[in-house]
């Protein structure tokens, strides 16, 4: 499922003529970090842990280990074996051991986002918002956090969304992992170019149309 390039790559040329890779993802204040993949450092690890090569440490989603990051000749592969508790998803695909990436793939750990991007171009265009009848894949992580944005809205179709305390409370995690979980579900759902109250009420519209 190659439908989720939220964020369109951006790419340069190292000295050697291949294109580098990145990994782009957002923080919990919705700042886009960026890891380059080169054969300096042909294993990368992710996980809550300050010392890991991808730390997340505001995820409680996130296992301590979750996951690594593997070169093998040319090409870069996830590995999970069993190191996450809560399993690490490709396109909304659960990783069973070892999978090899692809530019434009959408890989998720935790609540957390994480694009593979490969390309040339300097660009970085915004992606156009899904049409609402567009069923977006969420990984389970994401799905518990926008039920519980749109509780308030089964008993009131009138009533505002969740607030990001209320959702901390009901599902025993941080503030900082609702803010990041819910960043990375505005770029999935292509609503980024809204503002932030437009981008809540419309999140949950549309997490309500496709239950």
């Amino acid at each position: 499922m190659r439908s989720h390039l939220w964020w369109t790559v951006r790419g340069r040329r190292g000295t050697d003529n291949r294109v580098v890779a990145y990994l782009l993802y957002s923080d919990p204040d919705g700042h886009r970090q960026c890891v380059e993949l080169t054969g300096a450092r042909p294993r990368l690890t992710i996980g809550r842990r300050p010392s890991c090569d991808i730390a997340l440490p505001w995820d409680d989603e996130v296992s301590r280990l979750h996951a690594e990051l593997v070169q093998i000749g040319e090409e870069w592969v996830v590995n999970d074996h069993g190191l996450s508790r809560n399993g690490t998803f490709v396109n909304g695909r659960r990783v069973g051991a070892r999978r090899r990436l692809h530019a434009g793939d959408a890989l998720c750990v935790g609540a957390t986002t994480i694009l593979v991007c490969a390309r040339d171009g300097s660009g970085v265009p915004t992606r156009a918002a899904r049409q609402p009848g567009e069923r977006v894949a969420v990984t389970p992580a994401q799905q518990r956090l926008l039920d519980a944005l749109c509780r308030p809205l089964l008993d009131d179709g009138y009533a505002a969304p969740a607030s990001n305390r209320r959702i901390a409370e009901e599902l025993v995690i941080s503030v900082d992992t609702v803010k990041g979980t819910l960043s990375a579900l505005y770029e999935r759902f292509g609503l980024t170019a809204l503002s932030q109250n437009e981008k809540r009420a419309s999140l949950a519209r549309r997490a309500l149309v496709q239950r």
